[in-house]
């Protein structure tokens, strides 16, 4: 479960009862690092809350404003 509280890591969302950020993951995974080493690295994290913060960044993506990036 993905929360956000503002005593935590300035109300980054994060996965519940952690300090991981969804950011931290969503960097992980865009920088090619797989799922496996992503959890041996972060031994309170589980499958479901990877799941948890890409399903957070859909949402966050499609409830907002998706500017173009110049390229």
């Amino acid at each position: 479960m993905i929360v956000s509280d503002p005593t935590i890591l300035a109300g980054k969302p994060v996965v519940q009862g952690t300090r991981i950020s969804v950011e931290l993951i969503l960097e992980k995974l865009a920088s090619g690092e797989p799922e496996e080493q992503i959890l041996a690295a972060h031994p309170r994290l589980a499958r479901e809350d990877i799941a948890a913060a890409l399903a957070f960044a859909a949402d966050a993506i499609r409830a907002d404003v998706v500017y173009p990036v110049a390229t």
